[in-house]
């Protein structure tokens, strides 16, 4: 996927849509990804002065609380896709004002802000279970990869292809509209961090089989963490009638596991990368952006300066 193209089987104003009035609460799924996320830190020894946490509601409060205790003397800045958005995570996140004493008189870094932080401040970017819900995965990356330091990092995870593969057949052996959008390859993400900028990508991936004692329970799992974003999805809204028949169909078709509860396959997708510092190609006529030559001014720097 090139740089300016966006992903073929995700409709844009679906996603805003979904952006815009997804629950403002974090699903199991995303805090059980984060805290695996979490596991993956003790494998980077960079300890971040400043760093973001990218849609803290959905992303998962619970690691973000864990985050703060692991970076107790980094500023911390949360940064949502709206208004409604960030006034949950004040709510969730923002301490009553005889705690921030405490945290102030032991030492502790300054309250976590809400605020945008200016590019090039961040040390690490965390964004757990966003990237897969982005219209335009690219310029995503590019906005962490602005936001970022040189040599400051990003950690992501996301769903990835056999995310709900079950469901997924059971559509198109019925001929149905597909029952999502395309989701991306954990190669195709390390392509992308490289087109952006980013440097030694690091990805793995596992699969995550979750069980489910009702059809309805596992279609309110789904419900919870997105929507459907394929261009070609169901048009219009689907009664009663039509879902007691897919609750049938998913009893009847899907597997089960041993203990005859529905199982249903996530595939999760985690990555890092480093924003390296920049390299311009010479040629006959050259643009270099200030913030581009101040980072490589800096990297030239001795003991005693320039």
């Amino acid at each position: 996927m090139s740089s300016t193209q966006r992903p073929p089987t995700l409709d844009p104003i679906a996603v805003e849509r979904w952006q815009r009035t997804a629950p403002g609460i974090t699903p199991w799924l995303h805090e059980e990804v984060a805290s695996r996320m979490l596991d993956r830190l003790q494998w980077i020894k960079l300890q971040p002065a400043v760093w973001a946490h990218w849609g803290a509601v959905r992303g998962g409060l619970q690691a973000h609380a864990a985050l703060l205790k692991q970076y107790a003397r980094a500023q911390c800045h949360v940064i949502e896709s709206s208004e409604h958005r960030k006034d949950l995570a004040r709510a969730a996140l923002v301490p009553p004002w005889w705690k921030k004493i405490l945290r102030m008189l032991s030492g502790g870094a300054s309250a976590t802000r809400f605020d945008a932080p200016a590019p090039g401040s961040l040390n690490m970017l965390w964004a757990n279970m966003a990237l897969h819900e982005a219209a335009d995965p690219q310029a995503l990356l590019a906005t962490w990869h602005r936001l970022l330091a040189v040599d400051g990092f990003v950690m992501f995870s996301s769903l990835g292809p056999d995310t709900a593969r079950e469901v997924r057949d059971l559509y198109e052996a019925l001929g149905w509209p597909p029952a999502g959008h395309q989701l991306t390859d954990m190669h195709d993400w390390g392509d992308m961090l490289v087109q952006t900028g980013f440097a030694e990508p690091v990805m793995d991936m596992e699969r995550i089989t979750l069980t489910y004692e009702t059809p309805a329970r596992l279609l309110q799992e789904l419900t919870e963490l997105g929507r459907n974003f394929h261009p070609q999805r169901f048009s219009g809204l689907r009664g009663r009638q039509w879902k007691a028949k897919l609750e049938q169909l998913i009893s009847d078709r899907l597997p089960r596991a041993a203990d005859g509860r529905i199982s249903m396959t996530f595939e999760v997708i985690y990555g890092h990368a480093l924003k390296a510092r920049p390299k311009i190609k010479v040629s006959a006529h050259s643009a270099v952006s200030v913030e581009d030559m101040r980072s490589m001014l800096q990297g030239q720097r001795g003991p005693s300066g320039l």
